[in-house]
């Protein structure tokens, strides 16, 4: 059963398979902390609009499978310019997760994630 990140920071794409859910997830809470280290933003001024830190996405990993063709988990993980993360089931049609009590982020993709898969 292949598991497929991708990792969108910046300009940069970078694709990993991985065999086992546990190993895709893994790879996420790794690169999702480390890019949420290198993420502090200054408020973007455009003239007409401010954008706070928390509202930049400086970067977005995103988790698809078991299937090749139409996975049938699609989640992921918006790290914003505050260095905070937001996780989500769906891709185009994308649905927050709210981290339960004692959760971080990163624990309440994986638990949807597994509730999903069954």
């Amino acid at each position: 059963m292949p598991w497929r990140l991708t990792v969108r920071s910046g300009p940069r794409v970078a694709r990993t398979r991985f065999d086992t859910l546990d190993e895709a997830l893994k790879a996420l809470r790794a690169n999702g902390r480390e890019l949420a280290q290198a993420a502090p933003r200054r408020t973007v001024d455009t003239k007409i609009k401010r954008f706070a830190p928390v509202q930049q996405v400086v970067a977005r990993l995103e988790l698809a499978g078991p299937q090749r063709l139409s996975p049938s988990v699609q989640a992921g993980l918006d790290v914003r310019g505050d260095g905070s993360t937001e996780p989500f089931l769906g891709r185009i049609r994308r649905r927050v997760i709210e981290p339960r009590r004692g959760e971080d982020s990163y624990a309440a993709l994986g638990r949807a994630v597994r509730d999903r898969v069954g």
